[in-house]
């Protein structure tokens, strides 16, 4: 196979679907992938495919009598065999040269890019997406694959900077950990969970991934397609199951090396103090890589393109049903401007439409009934606290739909201007000037991503050393951060800053190791 090389990354091209033969051909995967719904699926441990009694329902979000499947559920002794698997598969895994694991990789992008709409149906399906959300996720998974097996090309080749002294060779090596802890989230069960897996992957190390259990069966898609594209058994091994069961149990366990998670602050903080604690037998300090949500904002000041930006905050607050971490779910707008930008964001938001995302509606479901609920407490924790001009309640439907929701004329410590939403839920706040905007948009615990528009490039300079987020976006919306175009992570609450989509990013899975030889 040819090996490809670092400097050939391009991005993975998203579909057109104002074009009718990819409309034709996602229905068709569609009608194709929900014949197949209702199976029973196992667990993957080494070789063995493993069925359990104990199951996860997964259902549609937005069809709540449709099931998706019954995945298997992996016990504490599953877990601990899967762990003695993983540690048995390392000893020869960390060994098999770099170019060849990354070959896995573009196998796997290959085969990912041949059933695009196949494994869009699945996201659709599954987690709620429409046609744009789902597609996109599948590009932004290929990418992954196409730009971290590159990047372990580059890593084992570069020569890192050293200084050349006579006498001595000196070498710079990255080797892999061990094995780790893989959790990613519901809202990217794909992208997100092949982001998190193949960079441990391809730097030499095994690990146990535990999948969402809302979306256990998109994550087992991925892993039957790294199966299909060769790579040895035990390198991935697949154990959905409950959090409390085997979540704290491979966290605090001591051969666990390093634990890569995306999802909630409550439950990142938790995973890290477990992690914090040295387990008898425990020889090394476990890594964390945490992603943990935002509050994110877009400040808007008198001089900006308010076309633009109103267009901008839409997206940003409502693609997705803003279950992103990176969702835009403040507006920080000048007062000057304040009215009739709020007017024009208002205006878009009412010309969304609530619906299936197989029939790809613009807004679909939120996940979950949890999710449900909680988002409509705080629709009406926002009507006390601002006023609302648009939504604030229920959407029809055979599913858990909202109405995107718009609550203005908010104080900058009201809970909806503090608290992670993650739903369909828009808090706007009013500046007496673009400095004080900023200050309002930093006045959060997290610190994730953040939008500044403005015509003046002084005030975008000071945004840039002012607002203080991992992701900063002038002039445009604050979602859809591209592998290697926008290396992706947050400061404060919102993480680790691990910055994902990077060629540092792999350096998080491997410890350098220097040798020097004496001429």
């Amino acid at each position: 196979m040819t090996v490809k090389r670092l400097e050939d990354f391009v991005n993975e091209p998203t579909l057109d679907f104002t074009k009718p033969e990819h409309v034709r051909e996602m229905k068709d995967a569609l009608s194709k992938v929900e014949q197949e719904l209702g199976r029973e699926f196992p667990l993957h441990i080494g070789s063995e495919k493993i069925m359990t009694d104990k199951k996860i329902t997964s259902i549609n979000p937005g069809q709540v009598d449709q099931v998706i499947g019954y995945m298997s559920s992996s016990s504490q002794e599953l877990a601990e065999k899967a762990m003695n698997t993983a540690l048995s598969t390392f000893e020869t895994w960390k060994h098999v040269p770099a170019a060849e694991r990354a070959s896995y990789l573009f196998r796997a992008a290959e085969l990912l890019r041949q059933r695009r709409y196949e494994f869009s149906a699945w996201l659709i399906l599954e987690s709620g997406k429409n046609y744009e959300e789902a597609d996109g996720e599948v590009a932004e998974a290929i990418d992954f694959m196409e730009y971290y097996g590159r990047a372990m090309l580059k890593l084992d080749e570069d020569e890192h900077g050293l200084t050349k002294i006579a006498g001595e060779n000196n070498r710079l090596t990255f080797i892999p950990l061990g094995v780790g802890v893989v959790i990613p989230p519901w809202n990217f069960p794909l992208a997100i969970c092949v982001g998190l897996t193949v960079s441990a992957v391809v730097t030499g190390n095994t690990v146990l991934l535990k999948p969402a259990s809302v979306t256990p069966i998109i994550a087992y898609q991925f892993v039957k397609i790294m199966e299909e594209a060769g790579l040895p058994s035990g390198v991935i091994n697949f154990i959905p199951g409950s959090s409390k069961e085997i979540g704290d149990y491979l966290t605090a366990h001591p051969q666990t090396r390093f634990i890569s998670f995306t999802g909630s602050k409550d439950v990142g903080l938790h995973i890290n103090k477990i992690a914090g604690q040295t387990a008898p037998g425990q020889k090394w300090i476990k890594r964390v890589n945490a992603e943990m949500g935002g509050k994110d904002g877009i400040v808007v000041d008198e001089t900006a393109n308010l076309e633009a930006a109103a267009t901008a905050v839409v997206e940003s607050a409502f693609s997705f049903q803003g279950q992103k971490c990176s969702a835009g779910s403040r507006l920080i707008a000048v007062a000057s401007i304040y009215d009739q930008l709020v007017e024009k964001v208002v205006e878009r938001t009412k010309q969304l439409a609530v619906g299936a995302g197989s029939e790809n509606y613009p807004v679909g479901p939120v996940i979950d009934r949890s999710a449900y609920e909680r988002i409509l407490e705080y629709m009406e924790i926002g009507k006390a606290e601002g006023r609302l001009l648009c939504g604030g309640e229920k959407a029809e439907g055979n599913g858990y739909y909202l109405k995107p929701t718009i609550i203005a004329e908010v104080v900058r410590n009201s809970r909806i201007m503090q608290e992670e939403i993650f739903g369909p839920v828009l808090a706007v706040a009013k500046a007496q000037d673009w400095k004080e905007a900023i200050e309002i948009y930093n006045d959060t615990e997290y610190g994730l991503t953040g939008s500044f528009f403005s015509q003046e490039q002084d005030r975008l300079d000071y945004a840039v050393a002012h607002m203080h987020c991992g992701n900063l976006y002038l002039n445009r919306k604050c979602t859809g951060a591209l592998v290697g175009v926008h290396p992706f992570g947050g400061f404060n609450m919102s993480g680790t800053d691990s910055k994902s989509g990077s060629y540092d990013y792999l350096k998080l899975f491997t410890q350098g190791k220097l040798y020097t030889q004496k001429q």
